[in-house]
């Protein structure tokens, strides 16, 4: 009776903790189970589209306007041209690639008033999903319990492999790939058609789209026309291609269409995209290490970086503009890490982690069976963990300060082309193929590459890899040069490496590159340095990956026994891992301590009750200003002001950045763009008092297009709609299949 007793307790304490996963609220949802599993909820909460209308493989759907943005975001087609919104922050490198001190797209914003002014961009994509399917039975089937963890591993990804291939054929041009989900207790089967030819359109200033900078960021309320616009082509076959002059804008199965009703309190909105990472199911034992290493080793070597970058682009404008992107990307997860930590301790997340760890092990230990499957895989999983603790500094300083000057970086670049020149079985041909393509890679690094940058940046990293590293675990170099040769004097190594090194510009890197002699390569300080660095990294892997691989064994047993224990009590979605879902809610204030509460909009007012002249966070453009003036707002108005951005209780992380956020018709009325302070922490345990989605309103979006850009000839692309008047269904239904059979 005890022993149910506490049981009871424990399993209690885990369902208070995550049995909130069936509302609204919370829920990364892969389309392919929106009918089965959320439909009957999101119809209650006021979705008036069908479930056909949300994800179809047959017919449009809403799916089809939503596209992968490079990898690293997500976008919206608007109109049947192919245009593509976005956030500016994930179009902040194409806009930094195009800008120079003479035009500078960063600082004064860019429009296209024309399709030929618009600017391709090499590299970007834009992917659509073309479906989803459910291979687990198939990849499971080459794996038993018997094995180790190395063979089925192996085993696993051999047949995600003949999958992939057998999916991405030559007939139909699509791409695919395999991905385990659950910890490896599910595979799915993704399909996708990518297109190549991705255009600027235009942007705002960075006044507009950064509004508020490192200051505002992951917080409200917030002020920021996160927001840029980009035009994917294809050819005129109508099939991807890569660029060309003469391809033809895209024609898309689907497109939003887009709402100038605004939004309310507790009205009903949706977010499709593809968020990046999640770790919903983590444990105890790996909260405690990101709380006590890799955490506040993140941040700090971040911060200091930050610092270093910072003072020099204050003091040059063509540095700011090359390192403008770089630095963004730095800081947008250095004050993440630290809202982070800060929001694991203070909504006592470990606590939470172990009473659902007691849970479990209870119900393990409760029939032989179970005991025998699932009985030491906590056990394990924290004897796993303390051997990882030893490593998790040196592999955060390894990847965050060790390859942070970018000297290094070039001249591991010549590492491939050394063995090529060291080999007799080498072909002349081989060798012109490789250097052309790392001469590729060396003019896309020095593009944006400032020498007395990097080494500042260098003289702080390595200072600090040798003091807040164990000397055991630092490669040679540190005691065979720096130590030896320069008793310990970063500087004066710096001195040496920056002058005598071939890779601290493009012009002598290139020159290295042509001469093809691997004495040269070989005696080159930053080489040293890279090949030094990177026989250490070759030396830990071994060491680390088995202590991995048990984690992962433990995991997939812990999160395999959760799902059964709470089979019936609670719908589970998988952690995110930069495939498509779908998250739904509501608009909604929120109540962040004690006597405060934060509505659900910000206005226009907001802005320049923020603006700061002395303050390059807070500038506000002039013609802004005398648009607020003139109250020159059209169509985009609401009370005499236009709404800025507002917030809803949905569900995003890292790569839900430029997600459409969607009304229950269909229709787009805003771009996510951010999460909040409080729960900072949600990427591990979703708070569903406090978490946030901060969306750029569509309006003032359309405002800035208008009115600010003037750019009628966008305005005119795209198809404009009043949810409010009785005509909405008629116009949608005129140009929007599959919105046409919407339930209004």
């Amino acid at each position: 009776m005890i022993k149910f007793t506490r049981w009871a307790l424990a399993l209690s304490s885990l369902l208070s903790a995550t049995a909130f996963t069936a509302r609204a609220d919370e829920g990364m949802w892969l389309p392919l189970y929106l009918a089965k599993l959320n439909y009957a909820d999101m119809q209650k909460a006021g979705l008036k589209l069908s479930a056909e209308q949300l994800y179809s493989v047959n017919k449009s759907s809403l799916k089809d306007a939503v596209v992968s943005f490079g990898g690293f975001c997500t976008g919206e087609i608007i109109s049947p041209e192919g245009l593509v919104l976005t956030n500016h922050h994930c179009g902040y490198d194409a806009i930094q690639s195009h800008s120079s001190v003479e035009k500078n797209y960063l600082k004064d914003g860019f429009w296209a008033y024309k399709k030929e002014e618009e600017l391709p961009n090499e590299g970007l994509f834009a992917k659509f999903l073309v479906r989803m399917e459910d291979v687990s039975a198939r990849v499971l089937s080459k794996v038993n319990d018997g094995m180790s963890e190395a063979d089925r591993t192996k085993a696993a990804n051999d047949e995600m492999k003949v999958i992939k291939e057998e999916a991405a054929t030559k007939e139909n041009g699509y791409d695919a790939e395999v991905k385990p989900f659950f910890d490896g207790n599910e595979y799915y089967l993704m399909v996708y058609e990518t297109y190549k030819d991705v255009r600027l359109v235009g942007t705002p200033p960075e006044s507009v789209g950064k509004f508020g900078g490192d200051t505002d960021n992951w917080m409200w309320p917030r002020h920021t026309g996160d927001f840029s616009l980009f035009r994917v082509y294809m050819g005129k076959d109508g099939k991807p291609a890569a660029y060309s002059k003469d391809n033809v804008p895209l024609k898309p199965k689907h497109f939003l269409p887009i709402s100038t009703s605004g939004v309310k309190e507790g009205d009903f909105t949706m977010v499709f995209g593809f968020p990046g990472r999640t770790n919903r199911f983590l444990s105890s034992y790996g909260v405690k290490m990101a709380l006590d290493i890799t955490n506040p080793s993140t941040v700090a070597i971040r911060d200091i970086r930050l610092k270093t970058m910072k003072e020099n682009m204050d003091e040059n404008p063509a540095v700011r503009i090359k390192y403008a992107s770089k630095y963004a990307q730095i800081a947008n997860y250095w004050k993440y890490f630290i809202g982070q930590s800060q929001g694991l301790n203070r909504l006592d997340v470990v606590d939470k982690k172990l009473a659902e760890e007691t849970a479990f092990q209870q119900w393990a230990d409760a029939d032989p069976t179970r005991q025998a499957k699932y009985g030491k895989a906590l056990t394990d999983l924290g004897a796993a963990y303390e051997k990882q603790r030893k490593f998790a500094k040196v592999s955060t300083y390894m990847r965050e300060a060790a390859f942070a000057p970018e000297v290094i970086s070039a001249a591991g670049s010549m590492s491939g082309m050394l063995k090529m020149l060291r080999s007799s079985a080498t072909k002349p041909e081989d060798v012109t193929k490789a250097s052309e393509g790392i001469k590729g890679s060396l003019a896309e690094l020095y593009k944006d590459y400032d020498q007395a940058t990097d080494k500042a940046i260098f003289i702080q990293m390595m200072k600090m890899f040798v003091r807040d590293v164990p000397s055991d675990q630092q490669p040679d170099v540190f005691s065979s040069t720096l130590k030896s040769k320069y008793q310990g004097d970063v500087s004066k190594w710096a001195d040496d490496l920056y002058n005598q090194s071939g890779f601290v510009s493009q012009a002598k890197a290139e020159a290295v590159l042509a001469a093809k002699d691997t004495n040269l390569i070989l005696k080159d300080p930053a080489y040293q340095l890279f090949s030094s660095i990177a026989d250490y990294s070759g030396k830990l892997t071994p060491q680390v990956m088995p202590i991995q691989a048990e984690i992962g064994r433990c995991n997939r047993l812990y999160v395999d026994g959760t799902r059964q224990l709470l089979a019936g009590k609670k719908k589970f979605y998988p952690n995110a891992n930069s495939t498509m879902r779908v998250t739904y809610g509501k608009i909604g204030s929120y109540k962040p301590r004690d006597g405060a509460y934060y509505e659900n909009h910000t206005t226009l007012d907001g802005i320049m009750e923020k603006e700061d002249p002395t303050n390059e966070e807070f500038v506000v453009p002039a013609k802004l200003k005398e648009i607020y003036q003139k109250k020159d707002y059209g169509l985009w108005a609401e009370n005499g002001t236009v709404n800025v951005g507002f917030i809803g209780n949905t569900d995003i992380t890292g790569g839900n950045s430029g997600s459409p956020v969607i009304n229950a018709n269909g229709e787009l009325i805003g771009l996510a763009f951010d999460g909040n302070w409080e729960a900072m922490s949600g990427d591990i345990a979703f708070e569903p008092r406090l978490q946030r989605t901060i969306s750029c309103d569509i309006r003032y979006v359309m405002l800035m297009i208008d009115k600010y850009a003037n750019a009628q000839n966008l305005i005119n692309e795209l198809k404009l709609v009043d949810s409010k008047a009785s005509a909405t269904s008629k116009a949608v239904n005129k140009k929007m299949a599959p919105v046409a059979k919407s339930k209004k």
